[in-house]
């Protein structure tokens, strides 16, 4: 059988309402990639940091988070968000779906942010926080003027990979009905029976979805390297 974008074009009558529901989905796509990618960051920062300091129910708080969410599948997270924990807590059954799925994507990448962030904390020599301290900042302060500016810049290639993982594994958001590009794919592919045509233009919207994150954090990276330092050259 015979297959291009023209075929399918001329099979589904010009195919403006399955392009206009692409874009529609690739929209979705991105929309829960970026706020999941947003709870992410914070959340898993504050873990991380957590999980360094001296204070021991501190640490165990940022352990604890880290182990309970990264050791469940993330479709099983987002089916507990989705369905038993409204279920607990009714007042989120009015919730929309997206911001369930976004906390569930966001709670499930931020143990690995936080695991990235304590190792680039512990990577930076512990002179650094005692300079800090004897300086006369504070232990935040310290973590804010002092450690947090350079374990950000050690740690931009591991958390490129997780904002183009994040972009990735939002496809699971098709299992609550987010009408992302997978739902999108599984749809049209069932009303047009054109898999193929269908399937490669949505492997290319997340190819490119995730290759901009990436160079837009090769950017960044480029920008903020500190010479010495890990991926800061001579």
């Amino acid at each position: 059988m015979k297959w291009d974008w023209e075929v399918f074009l001329q099979d589904t009558g010009g195919g403006e309402t399955y392009l206009n529901w692409l874009m529609s989905a690739w929209g979705w796509t991105l929309s829960v990639a970026l706020c999941s990618l947003v709870v992410a960051l914070l959340v898993g920062s504050l873990m991380g940091i957590l999980r360094t300091t001296p204070s021991k129910p501190l640490v165990w708080l940022g352990n604890a988070w880290t182990e309970l969410f990264r050791n469940i599948p993330l479709l099983v997270q987002i089916f507990l968000w989705y369905h038993v924990i409204p279920s607990i807590f009714t007042s989120l059954r009015s919730v929309p779906s997206f911001v369930l799925v976004v906390f569930a994507l966001g709670f499930f990448t931020s143990a690995r942010i936080a695991e990235q962030v304590k190792a680039g904390i512990q990577t930076l020599p512990k002179g650094q926080r005692y300079a800090g301290l004897a300086m006369g900042l504070t232990l935040p302060q310290t973590y804010r003027y002092v450690l947090l500016p350079m374990a950000f810049r050690i740690v931009i290639p591991p958390l490129t990979s997780e904002s183009m993982n994040i972009v990735k594994n939002s496809s699971v958001a098709f299992a609550v009905s987010i009408a992302e590009l997978t739902m999108f794919a599984m749809q049209a592919q069932e009303e047009t029976s054109r898999g193929v045509e269908i399937y490669l233009a949505v492997t290319a919207l997340y190819f490119i979805s995730a290759f901009a994150i990436n160079r837009i954090a090769l950017f960044i990276e480029q920008r903020v390297q500190v010479p010495g330092m890990i991926g800061g050259g001579k």
